[in-house]
């Protein structure tokens, strides 16, 4: 074995262009393989993070379309492209905090404005919020002046707090607070100004302003109901009865008796925990089968070169032969240099995987995503492995070939 090794390599570093370009569909094939589970599993990781960065102890409500399953491509096309479901409102979710499990909650909407101050225009995202959001959301800190209260939302006030990236780009030299800004053309005071934030789950919160929710329903959206409410649970040892409770005051508050009419759902973090691992197992299964097709060309063309080697060396299997060499040598040889330009390839493809995924890491944490890209032993063992079965397979045939040669036959080739 060591002899068919020792002769692959050398074999291989004769014919070093013919080596290299054998090499290319294999250190492709497993850079994909490797970098699609690492992405995958940083992307997923972080999207974690950042639902538990709101808390592990929440109940979340959003809106669902009707006859649909809440994380099916139907419910999520209907809602984004579709109608929009009207029917959650604000008594619903103030019945709903009447629970004794549950704590703190808010009420949010969204949507995007020019907003403007002196000469200065932005298009911001401006989030609709019930007074609870300081309290119920840990990560939202007040930097300079104060949340608006209960009142002011009751009252439809014309009050704001401003994110960090909003306030800086607004007021670089100056205090905000009690400074007024517009907002879709209404006129605004600023009251409150956060502390730096960052991303989360793909959204910039620093160029967030938050104004009382009943403000934006009222007097600039003209809609009277919500997206969605975070609800904090007291007892999480109740998390599962809670959540039936939950769902059966907004089925009585919405009079539905069939649960495939729900307009609604009710998610906790365990439960997006376990959705996104089966989203993410899907999307890793079919994009590795679409990786795969790579190693399989490169098996390809390692079995194409493997020919053409087998033919340029008929002398040498023929010299080989004449003095000693059984077929089983001649077999180990051509597979050993088969297997050895896998290996080769999956440790190039290893290497640069490690490069591209520190890249990416440094890329995304450099634009405020705290995303990690490691690479797993599960995908480093699993694309070596399947190169080294690929060069294994493709390799076969033509070593066999070349094994069945005749010494005589062979030398007479070359003549």
């Amino acid at each position: 074995m060591f002899l068919a090794i020792n002769l692959a390599l050398k074999s291989l570093y004769r014919n070093k262009t013919r080596t290299i370009l054998s090499l290319l569909g294999i250190i492709v094939g497993v850079m994909s393989i490797i970098l699609i589970l690492s992405l995958g599993e940083g992307v997923k990781i972080f999207i974690i993070n950042q639902i538990k960065s709101f808390g592990s102890d929440i109940i979340e409500i959003e809106v669902k379309t009707p006859k649909t399953k809440k994380m099916s491509i139907k419910n999520i096309s209907g809602i984004v492209g579709g109608a929009p479901v009207t029917t959650l409102k604000l008594k619903d979710l103030e019945k709903v905090a009447q629970l004794d499990n549950l704590g703190s909650w808010y009420g949010m909407i969204m949507t995007q404005k020019i907003t403007s101050y002196h000469n200065k225009n932005k298009q911001a995202i401006i989030s609709g919020v019930t007074a609870g959001k300081l309290e119920a959301d840990p990560q939202m800190k007040i930097e300079r002046g104060r949340m608006f209260t209960e009142r002011e939302d009751r009252g439809l006030a014309n009050v704001a707090v401003l994110g960090y990236e909003i306030n800086k780009y607004f007021f670089p030299h100056q205090d905000a607070i009690g400074q007024k800004i517009k907002i879709g053309g209404k006129s605004f005071r600023i009251v409150g100004v956060l502390k730096k934030r960052g991303v989360t789950g793909f959204l910039n919160l620093d160029n967030n302003i938050y104004i009382p929710l009943r403000t934006l329903q009222k007097k600039i959206m003209g809609i009277n109901y919500v997206m969605f409410a975070i609800f904090k649970v007291k007892n999480m040892q109740q998390l599962d009865l809670t959540v039936q409770k939950v769902i059966t005051i907004l089925r009585h508050q919405h009079h539905i008796k069939d649960p495939d009419d729900d307009d609604f759902s009710v998610n906790t973090v365990k439960e997006m925990e376990k959705i996104l691992d089966n989203v993410f197992a899907v999307i890793n299964i079919l994009l590795l089968v679409l990786a795969s097709v790579s190693l399989v060309v490169g098996g390809v063309g390692i079995m194409n070169i493997m020919y053409v080697s087998v033919e340029e060396r008929t002398q040498e299997i023929g010299l080989r032969k004449s003095i000693g060499a059984t077929n089983s040598d001649i077999l180990q040889q051509f597979i050993g240099e088969s297997v050895v330009l896998t290996l080769l390839g999956a440790i190039v493809g290893v290497a640069i995987s490690f490069i591209v995924a520190m890249l990416a890491t440094w890329l995304a944490q450099k634009n405020g995503y705290l995303i990690e890209f490691y690479l797993s032993m599960k995908g480093i063992l699993l694309a070596v492995g399947f190169s080294l079965l690929v060069g294994l397979l493709f390799g076969y045939y033509p070593a066999r070939q070349a094994s069945k040669l005749m010494p005589a036959q062979a030398l007479k080739k070359e003549e």
